[in-house]
């Protein structure tokens, strides 16, 4: 029985498992630190996967990166934790080195994919997806397919312009969603409170971090609640824009910031129903989050391989 080999290329740790193809179970999962603002991620990859690579056949390798990147052309552009990493030919160099298929998507379109293909979005044809967490990614499903674009490029839905001329996102533009609701958002609306003075239990700290912003939350802090208030507030326009283009029978949202619950979900789910168009949209759509856990980059791939090889083979 051949074997697939998966690969979560995080902001963090570069992980790698070795699966059935026809499994969830992974055979074997191995990581190590991404350490991007150093030279040499190539290597430390190509290491990790040596260090998993089975005496079984291997049917294919598939990797889900952060982007923007370019899955046609197994092209990475550019990505913020990989700063050398730009134009880089990563399916061409895996394949040169371990002679099997290779596959790459985009993080957060492989996480829609292994939800729906093995979690919350299971027995759905059309999904949206979005991580909050760091940054705002997203995916859809659309008629049992991954929506991938042109270029392979769609579904940037961290970078929709909510509030022009607003806060600055990562990418550099201004107003993006990602910068409003996604965990640093948060703590830039904090911490933008503090210096005009509004009091509040936690301190003005630029590590502050969302987690902590949460917990004061939690224990009753007024300014706190404000911030999840108010990104839920604008996640909910956003969310109804999402439903008018794409018109899902279920959203479901992953990362760490939606794992705060209430917090965030009451005021997006107001705002969401004051911004639909018309209430038909909300008709029995399901908004539940996400269930693959830290599992969902690996599950991503290993479903994206599972289909490319399927298509190959009819």
């Amino acid at each position: 029985m051949s074997v697939i080999v998966a690969v979560d290329i995080g902001g963090t740790q570069l992980r790698a498992a070795v699966y059935p193809q026809n499994s969830t179970e992974p055979q074997n999962i191995q990581r190590t630190a991404t350490k991007g603002r150093e030279k040499g991620v190539y290597d430390r990859l190509t290491s990790l996967i040596d260090s998993i690579w089975p005496q079984e056949e291997v049917a294919a390798v598939c990797v889900a990166s952060p982007g923007p990147l370019n899955p046609h052309e197994g092209l990475i552009y550019s990505t913020p934790n990989i700063p050398a990493w730009v134009d880089f030919p990563l399916v061409q160099k895996l394949r040169d080195r371990y002679h099997v298929p290779t596959f790459l998507d985009n993080d957060a379109n492989l996480a829609a994919l292994g939800e729906w293909r093995f979690g919350a979005g299971r027995g759905h044809k059309d999904v949206l997806y979005l991580t909050i967490s760091t940054g705002i990614g997203g995916g859809v499903i659309c008629d049992n397919r991954l929506l991938s674009g042109a270029r392979g490029m769609a579904t940037e839905l961290g970078h929709v312009t909510v509030v022009p001329d607003g806060p600055l996102c990562s990418c550099g533009r201004p107003g993006h969603l990602e910068a409003i609701a996604s965990g640093p958002g948060i703590v830039h609306y904090v911490l933008g409170q503090l210096q005009a003075h509004r009091s509040s239990t936690l301190p003005y700290d630029t590590a502050l971090t969302a987690r902590a912003v949460a917990q004061a939350a939690h224990a009753g802090d007024a300014l706190a609640q404000e911030a999840f208030t108010h990104a839920g507030t604008i996640l909910g326009r956003a969310l109804a824009d999402f439903l008018h283009m794409f018109n899902p029978s279920i959203a479901i949202f992953g990362g760490g910031v939606s794992l705060v619950g209430a917090l965030l979900f009451d005021p997006m789910k107001a705002s969401l129903a004051k911004s639909v168009m018309d209430a038909s949209y909300l008709e029995d759509l399901i908004i539940t989050t996400a269930e693959l856990g830290d599992s969902v980059g690996l599950l991503g791939a290993l479903a994206l391989a599972q289909i490319k090889l399927h298509q190959s083979s009819h």
